[in-house]
C-alpha cells in the first residue's frame, strides 16, 4: 500500500483519481482549497478508512507526518473563466504551489507528477492540437 497525496483532489479529475487510487488499495490524502473543486465530488470517499481530506491551498507550505510515496498535482483552475478571474492566485498556484509540493516530496523521497491542461496547446477552438508546433 502506498500513501499518495492528490493536490486538487476535490476537482473533477482529482476526485476520480482519488477514487481510482483507493480502489487500488492505496491510502489517499486529498488536498484542495475548494476554489473550483467541491466537497460533493469527494463526499462518497469521506467514510473510507484510507481517505483523508485536508482543506488547504498549495500556495502555503504543507507539513505531513508519516510516509508519502507519490504526489499528483492537479491543483489549479483549468477553465479560462476560473484561472483568469484571479490571475495572481493562478500564478502563485503554479509557482509557489509546485515549489511547496516539491519541498514536501523531497525529504520523503516521494515521486511527483505535475499535471497540466489542454490550454498549453493553444487555441481550444481548434480540435487538432499539435505537440510539435
Amino acid at each position: 500500500m502506498k500513501t499518495i497525496l492528490v493536490a486538487g483532489g476535490a476537482g473533477f479529475l482529482g476526485s476520480h483519481l482519488c477514487e481510482h487510487l483507493l480502489g487500488r488499495g492505496n491510502a489517499v490524502i486529498c488536498i484542495d482549497n475548494l476554489q473550483t473543486g467541491t466537497r460533493a465530488n469527494i463526499e462518497h470517499l469521506a467514510a473510507h478508512d484510507r481517505f483523508r481530506f485536508i482543506e488547504h491551498d498549495v500556495i502555503k507550505p504543507l507539513s505531513l507526518r508519516g510516509p508519502l510515496d507519490e504526489i499528483y498535482n492537479l491543483a489549479c483552475p483549468a477553465s479560462p473563466v476560473h484561472y483568469q478571474s484571479n490571475p495572481r492566485h493562478t500564478l502563485m498556484t503554479n509557482v509557489l504551489g509546485v515549489n511547496n509540493l516539491v519541498e514536501l516530496a523531497r525529504p520523503k523521497r516521494a515521486r511527483m507528477l505535475q499535471a497540466s491542461t489542454s490550454e498549453v496547446y493553444g487555441d481550444p477552438l481548434n480540435d487538432e492540437q499539435s505537440e510539435i508546433d
